[in-house]
């Protein structure tokens, strides 16, 4: 019965299509009156089309041709490859360096494979990827200039600029990638990392502070005698404001307690507390056990450990920067410079590229060992160059933007001097 059904069905549709075989005439009758009709469509269409024709420009895979994928794809692969290959080998020497540390504190395989290990890669490969970089331009430019690849691709009238194209959308996202990890993914796992190397690599963080004083807002002060950061409290606490340059309030308390389980920030618990309110010549006292009170400051203003900077994403790093500055802290220039030394590790690919390039495509009785061996010299100077600048930030008052950009620089000077000399 079900056959017989399909098969009626199929006789039907056979005889429409051929009752419309035979009888044609006004479905041609139907397309000429929309053509007639609708003139005033297609030229609405044909202007959007005319004006909107700058559109194609937009369109990526316009600028990238077979030479450009073969030269992003030799890149690219180059790069993952230094970096499998020098991360492995630093794991090994970290590992030869940590394991009696491992042992003494009987530190957890999971805990070190998946706290710090998994969070120690891409920390190192994100901090060397600009040199990374470097070394994979060196290293691939080199193999096909060896190879008459450069010398052929120049033969075709192919410019050296245009040779460039491929190496610089491969930095844009390699450049874009790093950004990302440094300001947003590799702060949160350097917080699981320095724990891990404060519990088990003998790395203690400073956990309390001792005469703590604080602008926590404008006409605010805060003194705290002794600080504990682990257990969130702090004893011998003041609070002082302060309108128009005159004391109107004065509160001491005994212990003050940081809340960990608000939903909001700057929630602090006050225990045998007395405030002291100032009218003119008149004097208001109030005293008590406990008070809720909101206190703009936090934890992490009170207590600096070394590597702190690193656990801010950026968005948390620019806020904490104008916070401190607003106080009037001078505890903020390493946070400066770790905030300009994001933003510069990512136009340092660009610089690092040209001159890597600008170094290996000639064609030399050299071989590749030249040319890596200069690519390791020049990784060096550079390791160095940012080193001996942050250190003049911190120590010497210089500031933070110009010490971040200093290696840039000087690099920007040298890769130009090579793209001059680079062949055409």
């Amino acid at each position: 019965m079900t056959e017989f059904r399909k098969l009626k069905k199929h006789h039907k549709l056979y005889s429409f299509l051929r009752w419309i075989g035979k009888h044609p005439a006004w479905m041609h009758r139907l397309t000429r009156w929309l053509h007639s009709h609708t003139a005033w469509l297609r030229k609405i269409l044909r202007f959007i089309c005319h004006k909107m024709r700058w559109m194609k420009y937009l369109n990526p895979l316009r600028y990238i041709k077979r030479i450009d994928w073969y030269i992003i794809k030799k890149f690219i692969g180059t790069y993952i490859y230094s970096i499998a290959l020098i991360i492995s080998i630093s794991i090994v020497f970290d590992v030869n360096e940590n394991l009696a540390k491992f042992s003494q504190y009987h530190a957890p395989l999971k805990a070190v494979v998946f706290d710090y290990y998994m969070n120690f890669i891409p920390y190192f490969a994100n901090l060397f990827s600009p040199l990374f970089i470097f070394i994979a331009v060196i290293f691939f430019t080199s193999k096909l200039a060896g190879n008459s690849e450069i010398i052929s691709m120049l033969a075709t009238g192919i410019s050296f600029r245009r040779l460039m194209r491929p190496y610089m959308i491969s930095c844009i996202l390699l450049s874009s990638l790093s950004f990302y990890l440094s300001g947003y993914v590799i702060p949160h796992s350097n917080v699981i990392r320095q724990n891990f190397e404060s519990m088990y690599k003998n790395k203690k963080k400073n956990t309390a502070a001792d005469n703590v004083m604080l602008q926590v807002q404008r006409g605010t002060i805060a003194y705290i005698q002794h600080y504990d950061n682990n257990a969130k409290k702090g004893y011998g606490f003041s609070l002082d404001k302060f309108k128009n340059k005159k004391l109107v309030s004065h509160m001491t308390a005994m212990e003050i307690q940081y809340d960990t389980v608000s939903d909001s920030k700057y929630h602090w618990s006050a225990s045998n507390f007395k405030i002291r309110r100032f009218n003119g010549y008149r004097e208001q006292i109030e005293t008590g056990a406990k008070k809720d009170t909101l206190i703009q400051m936090e934890p992490n203003d009170l207590v600096y450990s070394r590597g702190q900077q690193e656990t801010f994403t950026n968005p948390e790093l620019q806020q904490y920067i104008v916070k401190q500055i607003d106080r009037g802290s001078s505890n903020v220039v390493q946070y400066q410079v770790e905030y300009h030394k994001r933003i510069a590790a990512s136009f340092a690919s660009f610089i690092l590229t040209i001159i890597g390039l600008s170094l290996s495509a000639k064609k030399r009785k050299g071989g590749m060992g030249m040319y890596l061996g200069i690519g390791m010299a020049l990784s060096f100077i550079y390791i160095m160059l940012q080193t001996v600048s942050s250190t003049f930030a911190i120590n010497a008052n210089l500031p933070p933007m110009i010490a971040a950009w200093i290696p840039n620089v000087i690099f920007a000077a040298v890769a130009y001097f090579c793209y001059r000399q680079a062949p055409n």
